[in-house]
């Protein structure tokens, strides 16, 4: 008993450090975008029609996935003014929205898994041959660390696991920003209309990887 205990207090302890390091995070989108080199966002696209639902979990549609992940990836990525458009593809693979469980000993997590391909526009072509697959999880904060299926709405789950997922795959892309968008100014900017991105030669799609295992 007094091995299980000091276990339990182990895990406490630890969970709360990281709980202090998770409240004093700022909201990077207030900050100056990581370069991206000669980067414009063209098409966010989500697709979520094949995406599994990992028990326990509260359920969401493909079109509230939809809606929620375009508008994380919008906002972070039309930060960036670069003269060349690609699009960012996004499929969700599965998701579990936690519910309410037993705080601290039994308080399940949300997670998200998608997988990601960034086309090039003006060369009609996707940069990465196969789908990046990523996981998130929510962040620790006080209103998480009981558990986000006491303090949040499945709308709010969504929406924070949606931010994480955006960051995700910014983080992702900096790190090849090098070899798929060079610098500003190195080609002539494509001719576009005014109030549209241009529409993508041919059809843009992304393929999940093989099914999460629940």
């Amino acid at each position: 008993m007094n091995a299980i205990f000091s276990k339990l207090r182990t895990g406490a302890f630890a969970a709360g450090m990281v709980l202090l390091a998770a409240c004093t995070a700022s909201n990077d989108l207030n900050e100056p975008p990581v370069p991206m080199g000669d980067f414009l966002l063209g098409y966010a696209i989500v697709v979520a029609d094949e995406a599994k639902m990992v028990p326990p979990s509260r359920s969401a549609t493909p079109e509230e996935w939809k809606a929620v992940l375009s508008d994380q990836v919008k906002q972070r990525f039309g930060r960036y003014d670069g003269t060349r458009y690609y699009h960012i593809a996004l499929a969700v693979d599965a998701y579990a929205l936690a519910v309410p469980g037993v705080p601290v000993l039994v308080s399940p997590k949300s997670a998200l898994v998608v997988s990601a391909t960034i086309w090039d526009d003006e060369a009609g072509k996707k940069l990465n041959e196969e789908p990046k697959q990523i996981t998130i999880l929510e962040n620790i904060s006080g209103k998480t660390f009981i558990g986000s299926g006491l303090t949040q709405t499945r709308e709010v789950q969504m929406e924070n696991l949606s931010r994480n997922a955006a960051k995700k795959v910014e983080e992702w892309m900096s790190e090849n920003a090098a070899e798929w968008f060079g610098e500003i100014g190195a080609a002539p900017m494509a001719e576009l209309s005014e109030d549209a991105a241009p529409a993508p030669e041919g059809e843009i799609s992304v393929q999940p990887l093989a099914p999460v295992a629940q």
